[in-house]
């Protein structure tokens, strides 16, 4: 099964490209599913459709769904739910309270993972397409598979067992005085249980011929800087991007003085993102003239979109830059091939690391590992521009 990821800047219209893409896809052949996992839902509004937790047909071979957080805790954490209720009243809450207080936070992120594996594991669909949360929501959802298995590993389970060790000895005098039972072994199962659904899915995210995020974009300051950003950290995460959509372009026929200014500096924008992204695919789409909402006006930004290709396939295999730990410090491999190492300048500035190449500047946005600490020197090995940062140099 193909997954594709669209997320971006909360606006910048990633939704409606995942709702073209799976047009498109369904157009093909393909049984695609378009599911949101954003908390403010926008697939049924831009279908023009109802939609709801399970999967709606849309079309020939297209369906749709939006992410119902409660209904997924109630089946993946229900158990656990239930026993975190009834410590919080005990304690003295009454039942609303523990009610809320039983769904930890972050929970609607790490659900979202478990619908899209279980999707994975069952296999009923040829494409699944995420319409995914704002890019700061997105990638903590996406780093969670990393993080969550050093928990697991370094701090859970050996809490476990010890907790089930003491359990014989320390129930008897527990419940009466706490009121509750200490958790048994089922209950502490579940935990791990759902990890491991996470580690799982974990493994297909960072499968480049099966996972691609594709980042949408505007031709704005501050949305090319979050996206920059977005594209740091997915590969922090060894996440691929294989496309960046620039969204909302003034086409030329708008000829009215009122968008002068933004035609000028949509035009700067426009080459920062072709010259910050490479050597990633860019797709430019316009401004429409009317909001993208229903299968009609779908089917117009599909066909600009994609015209005769197939949206399944991979646009860019390569990660454009690998972050790894090395000793004392790390080291960024910039994939630039065929540039010799006497064209490139670098500079850093904050959490931007600056690349001149000829009479070309990239600027990335470094993930905060990086961004504390000081250049300390890079080299070309092959294609790769490989530059160390280290941490006795950080101030």
């Amino acid at each position: 099964m193909r997954l594709i990821l669209m997320t971006g800047k909360g606006g910048v219209g990633k939704t409606s490209m995942a709702a073209a893409t799976g047009l498109r896809c369904a157009e093909l052949g393909y049984k695609t599913l378009v599911l949101s996992t954003d908390p403010a839902h926008s697939l049924a509004d831009s279908f023009d459709i109802p939609l709801g937790h399970e999967a709606v047909k849309i079309c020939d071979n297209l369906y749709g769904a939006e992410l119902d957080v409660l209904q997924e805790l109630e089946q993946n954490w229900g158990t656990v739910k239930r026993y975190i209720t009834q410590v919080l009243q005990a304690r003295g809450l009454d039942a609303v309270q523990a009610e809320e207080l039983a769904i930890l936070p972050g929970m609607d992120e790490i659900f979202g993972l478990v619908r899209v594996f279980r999707h994975h594991r069952e296999g009923n669909y040829d494409v699944l397409i995420i319409d995914s949360a704002p890019t700061g929501t997105a990638l903590r959802l996406l780093s969670i598979p990393e993080v969550s298995g050093w928990y697991m590993r370094r701090l859970y389970k050996p809490m476990e067992k010890f907790a089930l060790y003491l359990r014989p000895l320390v129930e008897p005098l527990f419940r009466p005085i706490a009121g509750f039972s200490l958790p048994d072994r089922a209950l502490m199962n579940v935990p791990y249980e759902f990890y491991e659904q996470i580690d799982a899915l974990g493994k297909i995210l960072t499968d480049n011929a099966i996972t691609s995020v594709r980042l949408v974009t505007n031709p704005e300051k501050m949305v090319i800087k979050e996206s920059l950003r977005a594209h740091a950290y997915l590969s922090l995460y060894n996440i691929s991007v294989d496309m960046v959509i620039s969204n909302r372009i003034i086409p030329p026929e708008v000829t009215d003085p009122y968008f002068v200014y933004w035609k000028e500096h949509q035009q700067r924008y426009r080459q920062e993102i072709i010259d910050n992204f490479s050597p990633l695919p860019v797709k430019e789409v316009p401004l429409y003239t009317r909001e993208i909402c229903g299968l009609k006006t779908l089917e117009k930004l599909k066909d600009f979109l994609y015209r005769d290709e197939d949206p399944s396939k991979v646009y860019y295999f390569r990660n454009t830059f690998t972050i790894r730990k090395v000793e004392n410090g790390f080291s960024l491999e910039l994939y630039l091939p065929g540039i010799p190492k006497d064209q490139i300048q670098l500079s850093k500035s904050g959490d931007e690391l600056n690349i001149h190449i000829g009479n070309h500047r990239r600027n990335m946005v470094l993930p905060q590992s990086l961004a504390t600490l000081n250049t300390a020197g890079a080299e070309m090995n092959s294609d790769h521009l490989v530059i160390r940062f280290s941490e006795m140099d950080a101030k």
